[in-house]
């Protein structure tokens, strides 16, 4: 396999040493591209594409966004369609340009401050080789910080006080877009290098309050029962392919397994005797005992005799297409449970349609249930039960338990201020 796709993996090596070498990109940013790069190679290969053309593009960008607009786009979708558009391009042009939102601002640091500016971004350039991605970063930070000085009267560091970059980092005059600890500290280390070159009397860094970023991660996309029902119902059962997605999609559905677990799925993890199926999770490498539903187990033996092809692969699950062999990625999983909504005409808009939503979905319809999260966690094959609480968010049933009653507002609190009292009809 990867020899028939020499091609695409050239590409993408060129278009990561091009990130490295040309744009100065760090290896952190390029891990990700390569990421959403190797997405696209798995899509590729599931839908037997050799060649990545605008045809592949077209075809990727309907399958992964469905005809939505940019401004659509989730944060993360927005990323993964940045990716193909730069790969794109660069096969084409043998370049990638710098995915930078133009800036509403003149990037000219004009005046005594925006002097020591530039001569802080060329330090931090020959001192630390800061890439080309962090000194535009740098420069778009400190430029707002420069705007707000000259906005407020400020033209050199004799005017500026701690008072104004208290009131400064309490309105970033950067349209909100800055997240506050990447501000609080890039202006740290410019205050820091403004008191070290001796232009101020005090370190106005050290008296910067510190910022703590904490990011919760998105709501769990879920689907409702008769939601659920809908999909397994509609899925077409008459071809091979439909057989093994009708049983992949049970797997997800009923049993709550990730997609890399049921790619990998053997005959020897099923037990016929006692009706249980039991594995080693890929992602944490926990041992998982489950029911062997009779549904699951019936659409199982109905793609063994009438889907499978011929194998000597220890697998239940193989490729629609020769050599027949396992599946390599979980994409394939994740392509049955989206087309499979899609086609049932379930509205996934604002929601995420792969396989890990059904985990989700069941994980919710337990605790609507009022199972106990340590039930909850044994069927998901949580290592503990602070992965568990991660759906307690959604679970609004519950919330409504802990609701406090209100305490009725006597009239004395309206007849204040003079006793005048006043009535509002709504």
């Amino acid at each position: 396999m990867k020899k028939d796709y020499k091609e695409f993996n050239q590409l993408v090596t060129q278009a990561i040493n091009y990130l490295l070498t040309d744009l100065s990109y760090s290896p952190t940013t390029t891990s990700k591209y390569r990421r959403f790069w190797k997405r696209i190679k798995n899509f590729m290969v599931s839908e037997g594409i050799m060649y990545y053309n605008k045809d592949t593009e077209k075809k990727l960008l309907q399958h992964e966004f469905n005809n939505r607009e940019v401004s659509e786009l989730s944060d993360k979708e927005r990323q993964l369609y940045n990716g193909i558009m730069i790969l794109s391009e660069f096969q084409e042009t043998g370049k990638i340009k710098l995915p930078f939102r133009k800036s509403k601002y003149p990037l000219v640091f004009e005046g005594a401050i925006g002097v020591v500016i530039s001569e802080y971004l060329d330090y931090k350039n020959n001192m630390e080789r800061i890439s080309k991605a962090r000194h535009n970063y740098y420069q778009r930070c400190l430029h707002s910080f420069l705007t707000f000085c000259h906005k407020n009267n400020i033209y050199s560091f004799t005017d500026l006080k701690m008072v104004n970059i208290f009131h400064y980092i309490s309105n970033p005059n950067f349209d909100g877009k800055i997240p506050p600890p990447s501000l609080f500290s890039t202006l740290r280390g410019f205050l820091n290098y403004v008191f070290e070159q001796e232009l101020l009397d005090s370190d106005y860094s050290a008296k910067l309050p510190k910022c703590k970023s904490i990011s919760q991660p998105q709501l769990p996309s879920t689907y409702s029962k008769e939601e659920v029902e809908k999909l397994i119902s509609s899925v077409d059962r008459s071809s091979t392919i439909g057989k093994r997605d009708y049983a992949i999609i049970l797997l997800a559905a009923r049993l709550g397994l990730r997609a890399s677990d049921i790619i990998r799925l053997k005959f020897d993890s099923l037990n016929w005797i006692t009706s249980t199926i039991t594995l080693k999770q890929v992602k944490t490498g926990k041992d998982l005992s489950l029911p062997l539903l009779p549904d699951v187990g019936n659409a199982i033996i109905d793609y063994l005799k009438y889907g499978r092809s011929e194998s000597e692969q220890p697998y239940v699950f193989l490729t629609e297409k020769p050599p027949y062999g396992y599946i390599k990625t979980s994409y394939v999983v994740t392509r049955a449970v989206h087309e499979g909504l899609k086609n049932a005409g379930i509205d996934i808009k604002g929601r995420k349609s792969g396989s890990h939503s059904l985990r989700h979905s069941l994980a919710f319809r337990m605790l609507q249930q009022s199972t106990i999260l340590p039930v909850i966690s044994e069927v998901l094959g949580h290592a503990n039960t602070k992965s568990t609480k991660y759906y307690l968010r959604i679970d609004l049933k519950s919330m409504e338990q802990c609701m406090l009653d209100v305490s009725p507002i006597t009239t004395d609190f309206y007849e204040q201020k003079g006793g005048v009292f006043y009535e509002t009809t709504l």
